[in-house]
């Protein structure tokens, strides 16, 4: 960081600045350097090695694509799984779903959850006390590995990209155990990079799903600080359907939720039309 301004270090070639007003936290974990600060226009934001993962600004449209969607697309959801999102933001959104009886995160580095309850308390809020929610510090490959069948309906993962800490989660070995631990309509939603500039993140990200579930796609949400366009949250599934369903379903099972009203990005229709992607993004997916 400068006195001023913060650099996004992801492309050597290409990247965004921020106006910074203070730093707030600087660590090194046992898995990455981790710096929180406080931006002129995006409010607090956090790090990664050097790459933004969310700001105050921004995170509603991330997080409630990320958990809203596979959760009302599902429409029954009782046991969620949640590997990474250490900053609280998915888990939060997941239990606002009164039909989720338990959500389960596993993040493998304990300083980004402390680090983020108590610098970016707006972004988990109240899920941290929320007798439903299970929060492991812990190896999320480890957690999938020996999880028991059939034990989960959704499952969310929000990683870094394929390098470094997070690279394993994108593994055969971890879908093979993820389609194993899903229940019958089980899916899983992960982010798979901006296509733009990431495209072999989607395209081989699916391939690999593509072995351990009848049906793979994505969808996409236009997240500001994610620099490039549309970032894309991959899909695999075992029921094809759950990706078609009308405007209609998903704003009545929204209602049925107490949803509906309550979000800034995630409409039913934005939901459906998600998933209808521009040929740039929809040619990197398996035929």
């Amino acid at each position: 960081m400068t006195d001023m301004w913060v650099n996004e270090t992801l492309y050597p070639f290409w990247g965004q600045r921020f106006g910074v007003t203070r730093e707030l936290a600087r660590a090194k974990s046992a898995f990455q350097d981790i710096a929180i600060f406080e931006s002129e226009f995006h409010g607090r934001v956090m790090l990664l090695d050097g790459i933004v993962q969310i700001t105050e600004r921004d995170e509603f449209v991330y997080q409630e694509m990320l958990a809203h969607v596979p959760l009302l697309a599902h429409g029954d959801a009782k046991s969620v799984l949640i590997i990474g999102a250490g900053d609280g933001g998915v888990l939060r959104r997941v239990l606002m779903h009164p039909g989720v009886t338990k959500a389960v995160m596993v993040e493998i580095d304990g300083e980004v959850i402390r680090l983020s309850k108590e610098f970016l308390p707006k972004i988990g809020g109240d899920a941290w006390t929320d007798p439903r929610a299970d929060v492991i510090v812990g190896d999320g490959i480890d957690y999938v590995r020996k999880a028991p069948d059939a034990s989960f309906d959704v499952i969310i993962v929000d990683s870094t990209d394929p390098i470094g800490v997070g690279e394993v989660l994108f593994t055969d070995d971890f879908y093979s155990n993820c389609a194993r631990i899903l229940t019958g309509r089980g899916l899983i939603v992960n982010q798979c990079g901006v296509p733009f500039m990431q495209a072999d993140e989607l395209r081989e990200t699916s391939a690999r799903r593509r072995k351990f579930f009848p049906h793979v796609t994505a969808y996409v949400a236009a997240v500001p600080t994610y620099v490039g366009g549309y970032m894309t949250l991959g899909w695999a599934g075992k029921d094809p359907s759950l990706t078609t369903l009308p405007v209609a379903t998903i704003a009545e099972r929204a209602q049925a939720a107490g949803i509906a009203g309550t979000t800034e990005y995630w409409s039913p229709q934005v939901h459906v039309a998600a998933f209808w992607l521009p040929p740039y993004i929809a040619r990197h997916l398996p035929g």
